[in-house]
């Protein structure tokens, strides 16, 4: 180990001890040998062996000096072989220390300068006990025998099978990926086909990405696929549909797949134009339920309504279609610098499954959506995660509890115009941007003339709901309301909507100080808190 890998070593140990160790903080935190240069591009070829369940090949790396510096950290687990880096066509000195490799660059490069390297590996990739919630390949066989292969590595990490900086605030501006697999099979990835050709006994395919791209979110599916066209119509432009399904599942999936037309259209309506139009949209067969990588979505419902199934009373959708899908938004256009945001992706995601029933099904039906979403909330643990050691948040309340969070403050906003051009307003201002919570939460107060921040922090920061003590009391022949909020945020200032009876309605403006409010004839039993708009608990003191 040289003396700069073993100042790394006490810094991170220093600094993260009590809490996060080196490896996380290595993976996690945006060190000055990974800010001194960026990512424009990368070519990931490999040779993969279905039977033996191993991959090869190499990545070549294009990047730009953004500042004086030879030393670059990047990222590959460990339990791949690194078998040699190549810089100018020759060998480079590296380190390699947990999931991470320090490469020595020579001396002489300058800022400015765009420069590539090429990193050969090999090795037995971490295989997916449970795809796509835990991370890594799936090795599996359709019913024909013929091999059907694919990964999913969100949270796990895209250097969990290719050499690259893995950190998610960079992504290359463009990507090819060539796969050789076995001549029966094809593999498909994001983007769009360049080549695709037979020599003996293998097939390989080149496809490339024209648009900025997570690492994780660059994906392989090897499968006996047929491919399903069809083509979505905007104006005068239209975009190219392909589903590859397994052979014989065909008309089964032409059937099925007539929902996406109508999907695409609300997403256009709501947040603008699919943000890969150029690359296309595709949705491919995979043994695992889902996941939303870019342009290629990975999709394993089963040609089923809802979850595999199980939907709420009166909603015919599918699930995965609908989710990972809404994800080419939120979460691959717009995307987080750091996976302790990671709420910018399934919070947005998850609300937008709302907005989409909301117009497809009606407003009333949007609110028994939401209804049905709120059971899931966990309200354990905090939804935002610590930045800088590749740590994310509670994995549940990032998607439910995000979601009533995002409709919480749709009814503060209390405008639903105002509301739907804030939220076209981000899909359009930050696309194809990688974000931090704080910019997305600042924009949306800026945008809506009202200070956001307390609700944000309230619901992202703490575990806890926030909870509404109130005490209605009859005096001198009236009904006075007593109320306020009980948060961790002191000026937690989120409204609430009252009713009284059938036709009454008004908000008042709870704080952490007791208010009260004469109700007049009012009666007890009259009064109701409109729980299906907002999040909280209530109680009577």
């Amino acid at each position: 180990m040289n003396r700069f890998i073993l100042l790394l070593t006490l810094i991170y140990s220093c600094s993260y001890a009590q809490n996060f160790n080196q490896k996380d903080t290595l993976r996690g935190f945006l060190s000055p040998d990974r800010s001194w240069f960026d990512v424009t591009y990368y070519h990931l070829t490999l040779e993969i062996d279905t039977d033996q369940k191993t991959i090869k090949g190499f990545n070549d790396i294009r990047f730009t000096v953004l500042e004086n510096s030879n030393r670059m950290q990047l990222d590959l687990f460990e339990n791949l072989t690194i078998d040699r880096v190549l810089f100018r066509g020759i060998p480079c000195k590296f380190e390699r220390l947990y999931d991470s490799f320090f490469v020595e660059l020579p001396s002489d490069i300058e800022v400015g300068s765009n420069l590539e390297l090429r990193i050969f590996y090999h090795g037995i990739p971490k295989v997916a006990k449970n795809a796509p919630w835990d991370g890594g390949f799936v090795w599996s066989k359709d019913k024909s025998g013929l091999p059907w292969v694919g990964v999913a590595c969100q949270g796990l990490g895209a250097s969990s099978w290719w050499p690259c900086k893995d950190h998610l605030s960079d992504e290359p501006d463009s990507m090819r990926i060539t796969c050789t697999s076995p001549s029966e099979v094809q593999f498909i990835g994001n983007g769009n086909l360049e080549s695709d050709f037979i020599e003996k006994n293998n097939r390989t395919s080149t496809w490339f990405v024209s648009y900025p791209i997570n690492t994780y979110n660059v994906t392989l599916n090897i499968g006996n696929y047929s491919r399903l066209q069809d083509v979505y119509i905007s104006g005068s432009d239209s975009l190219a549909l392909d589903y590859y399904v397994l052979k014989g599942n065909e008309l089964q999936a032409q059937n099925h797949f007539e929902q996406v037309k109508p999907m695409l259209s609300v997403y256009e309506e709501l947040f603008g134009p699919y943000p890969f139009w150029n690359d296309g949209y595709a949705l491919v067969e995979t043994s695992y339920l889902g996941m939303e990588h870019q342009g290629a979505i990975a999709y394993g419902n089963q040609f089923k309504k809802g979850y595999l199934g199980h939907y709420p009373a009166n909603l015919d959708f599918d699930f995965i279609v609908i989710h990972e899908s809404g994800h080419e938004y939120w979460g691959n256009s717009i995307s987080m610098n750091d996976i302790a945001d990671m709420w910018i992706h399934e919070s947005l995601c998850t609300y937008t499954e709302a907005l989409y029933v909301e117009k497809i099904y009606g407003y009333n039906a949007m609110l028994d959506y939401l209804m049905y979403q709120k059971d899931f909330i966990d309200a354990t643990s905090p939804i935002l995660g610590v930045h800088g050691t590749n740590t994310k948040g509670n994995g549940t309340d990032m998607y439910y509890k995000g979601s009533w969070m995002l409709h919480s403050i749709r009814n503060t906003i209390n405008n639903d115009s105002l509301w739907y051009t804030i939220i076209r307003d981000i899909a359009q201002e930050f696309a194809l941007q990688n974000i931090d919570g704080d910019e997305l939460i600042n924009f949306m107060s800026q945008k809506s003339f009202l200070d956001l921040k307390p609700i944000f922090e309230q619901f992202l920061g703490y575990a806890n709901l926030p909870m509404l003590s109130f005490k209605l009391k009859k005096r001198n022949g009236k009904l006075i309301l007593r109320y306020k909020w009980t948060a961790h945020v002191d000026d937690f200032n989120m409204p609430i909507e009252v009713s009284i009876g059938t036709k009454t309605k008004f908000r008042i403006f709870p704080t952490s100080k007791y208010k009260t409010l004469d109700l007049g004839k009012a009666t007890k039993n009259e009064v109701r808190f409109t729980e299906n708009l907002f999040l909280y608990e209530k109680k009577e003191d």
